[in-house]
């Protein structure tokens, strides 16, 4: 059963924070929190409740879930990214680091629709369809660059996982 309540948010960081409010969510619930300004949405845990804890009035003291760090981490690694890009780096090495941030970007973005789907009940098909459909994407992308680099005589020494390439290659290929 799904509630919707307003809130004051106080003494909020990366972690969670103290939530003002009326009606209390009982301890140890799942809470999907929305920014009224940026209409971003987070999922969080009620840690504390004044009934549970003494000190505690008028509201309650959550935990944020881990999307709230991934988006962190996403950005810093963006920096990371503009940062190679300005001392001069090999671009294939930059390519190669960009599609790993947005790779890490699109599962963070997965998770985070899963995580509010299975919190509001609702079926995730489509987006497990969705993650698959790209890992193919990634695939085609990958095997492409395998093959440049083959290609250019870069890998010397990996016939064995070149082999093992092949025969997972042809196992895709008949289902």
């Amino acid at each position: 059963m799904a509630v919707k309540q307003d809130a004051v948010a106080h003494q909020i960081n990366a972690n969670g924070g103290f939530l003002k409010m009326s009606v209390y969510p009982e301890l140890g619930s799942r809470v999907m929190l929305t920014n009224f300004v940026s209409a971003q949405t987070a999922e969080a845990r009620v840690i504390a409740a004044p009934h549970t804890r003494e000190g505690i009035a008028n509201g309650v003291i959550i935990e944020l879930i881990v999307p709230m760090q991934v988006k962190k981490t996403i950005v810093e690694l963006q920096n990371l990214e503009k940062a190679l890009q300005c001392e001069d780096m090999d671009l294939r090495l930059v390519k190669e680091y960009r599609d790993a941030v947005n790779y890490i970007r699109t599962a963070a973005g997965t998770l985070e629709q899963l995580q509010e789907h299975q919190f509001r009940s609702m079926d995730d098909s489509e987006l497990l369809s969705s993650l698959a459909t790209d890992r193919v994407r990634r695939t085609i992308a990958i095997c492409l660059d395998v093959i440049a680099d083959l290609d250019a005589g870069r890998l010397k020494n990996a016939l064995g996982d070149v082999d093992e390439l092949y025969r997972a290659l042809g196992h895709s290929h008949k289902h």
